[in-house]
């Protein structure tokens, strides 16, 4: 096994055997298209059965790096008053495999013509696996590596949302219960709620006219938590004719990235992003790909979707 192959495993485990709880949170570029993986108050907001799927491929080369497949399915119900969601997730880091299901709840408050205040809670279970038997060790026989741990952990998330056609805010926290590996007893998965450990997601959004077929659209995503450096993605995408959109986004201290996104029908698109990383790992790694499928099924008997920016 190379050396770099050893310092991700390394780091996988660190991540999963700290008994400081800490947990390893997706990372999406196109956060933007695939919003109910990061506020479950977002359910039902795009006026149609929505689906999504996204397969990301971070650092991409390096063996044993994140990749991340999701669905998610939403809709309105009840007048629009209420929103109902499902989504997978399969998520693999070095050692640690996770597959999650959930169902999301959003309830939705009519604030204006065009705008909607909703708030979301999702819940549901993730089957954790660390595959310490596949580590190859350099003095054989630690008992830590000799059996595979795994667990099936509930846990929830809880946001707020809200959006017009011009403009999106929301403010969550996706994940309430902090699954972790206690190595000191025995390689068992424990379940704790503690709001020193909440990860908080800031988004925002707001679409421009800049000519009756060029449209800008600026965009942001904080994340923050209690002991670690805050992160913010900047977006800014560029949208044409109401069909394709181009942008950029720069990830502090991460890296920065393209993407785009067409929509082939008015209810059929598909996305794709780059990220360049700006960290050492650059100098082993390809670049992070993203790739997004989305498909709206309008509610009127028409048929007819009306332009969607968020």
């Amino acid at each position: 096994m190379n050396q770099l192959k050893r310092i991700i495993l390394m780091a996988a485990l660190v991540a999963a055997c700290s008994t400081a709880h800490a947990q390893y949170d997706p990372l999406f570029t196109q956060y933007m298209f695939n919003e109910m993986f990061i506020n479950p108050a977002y359910a039902g907001s795009r006026e149609a059965i929505s689906s999504t799927a996204l397969y990301r491929d971070q650092w991409a080369g390096i063996d044993g790096a994140p990749k991340t497949q999701t669905l998610a399915i939403h809709g309105p119900v009840r007048n629009k008053k209420m929103g109902l969601g499902f989504s997978v997730m399969n998520e693999s880091i070095g050692i640690e495999k996770k597959v999650g299901v959930f169902g999301t709840y959003a309830y939705r408050i009519q604030t204006s013509d065009e705008g909607h205040l909703s708030f979301g809670l999702n819940a549901g279970i993730i089957n954790l696996r660390q595959n310490f038997l596949e580590v190859i060790e350099h003095d054989p026989g630690d008992p830590q590596f000799s059996e595979n741990a795994q667990s099936v952990v509930p846990n929830a998330g809880f946001g707020i949302y809200y959006n017009t056609k011009k403009m999106y805010a929301g403010l969550s926290i996706p994940r309430l219960i902090d699954n972790y590996l206690d190595v000191e007893n025995g390689l068992n998965f424990e379940n704790k709620f503690d709001s020193k450990n909440f990860h908080y997601f800031l988004t925002g959004g707001y679409v421009f006219d800049l000519s009756s077929t060029v449209k800008l659209k600026p965009m942001t995503m904080i994340k923050a938590s209690e002991g670690a450096p805050m992160q913010m993605d900047f977006s800014v995408a560029a949208q044409f004719k109401e069909i394709f959109w181009i942008g950029t986004t720069v990830r502090s201290g991460d890296a920065i990235a393209l993407f785009t996104q067409i929509n082939i029908t008015k209810q059929l698109r598909l996305g794709y992003s780059f990220d360049y990383t700006l960290t050492k790992l650059n100098d082993y790694g390809h670049g992070s790909h993203e790739i997004t499928l989305g498909y709206d099924i309008p509610l009127q008997k028409t048929g007819v979707l009306s332009p969607r920016y968020f």
